[in-house]
């Protein structure tokens, strides 16, 4: 073997063993957006997204918002039928089918709030739960219907609703159609205050917009995260 064979190979073992060393998978670690720690994800989520170091709030997908919120296993989904369209055939830098495509199967959602009803420390309530991995968790036409339904829901049944926000606000794909789904949903939590059932709401990071400007700053209680 000649010097430069004997070479080649030395780094090509080299190479063998450091790529072997870096072959960690790439969801093991996170790094906390506010104070740069490096946190394993396991202690990350027994921490409920809360960085151990700093206090920053990681957000949460609606599904993981849930779990973490209502008594376990007394999550029964709502109007999971409903799916955005696109009314106005609308494209910007791609076309709204396409956006709708691909945040469904991002997020396993069909569209950016999961509501239903559960037990929250044994008390019955509905909830609707907004998602901002589906589009910034904007408020469009399918947001506003389901909120609405389930606020009705709450009122046939005499029960307390809650709101747990995540929203860039309306949904500019679907134009006016978006922006009438705040009337809608002010409207419905004005019914249910004449039906005196209480409305909480929970703001998360971040509250924005149109949803702000509606069903979001209705409630009779706020809890701001932090």
């Amino acid at each position: 073997m000649s010097i430069l064979e004997w070479l080649a190979s030395r780094n090509n073992s080299k190479q063998v063993a450091s790529d072997e060393r870096l072959n960690i998978p790439g969801n093991l670690w996170v790094k906390c957006f506010a104070c740069k720690s490096t946190l394993y994800t396991k202690d990350l989520e027994e921490n409920l997204k809360v960085c151990s170091h700093c206090g920053y709030h990681f957000r949460l997908s609606a599904e993981e918002r849930i779990a973490m919120t209502v008594d376990p296993g007394s999550f029964e989904e709502l109007h999971d039928n409903l799916e955005a369209t696109d009314l106005l055939n609308f494209t910007d830098t791609r076309p709204y089918k396409l956006r709708l495509k691909e945040s469904q199967e991002k997020t396993n959602l069909r569209d950016a709030v999961l509501c239903g009803q559960a037990t929250l420390q044994g008390h019955p309530v509905t909830l609707a739960v907004m998602d901002f991995g589906f589009m910034g968790g904007s408020m469009g036409a399918v947001v506003g219907e389901k909120i609405t339904r389930t606020i009705d829901t709450a009122i046939s049944q005499k029960l307390p609703h809650v709101t747990i926000t995540s929203s860039g606000g309306a949904r500019m794909q679907e134009g006016i159609f978006s922006l009438m789904q705040m009337a809608k949903t002010a409207s419905a939590l004005g019914h249910l205050r004449l039906a005196n059932l209480p409305h909480l709401v929970l703001l998360t990071d971040p509250t924005m917009g149109g949803t702000t400007a509606s069903f979001a700053m209705l409630g009779d209680i706020h809890i701001a995260e932090k």
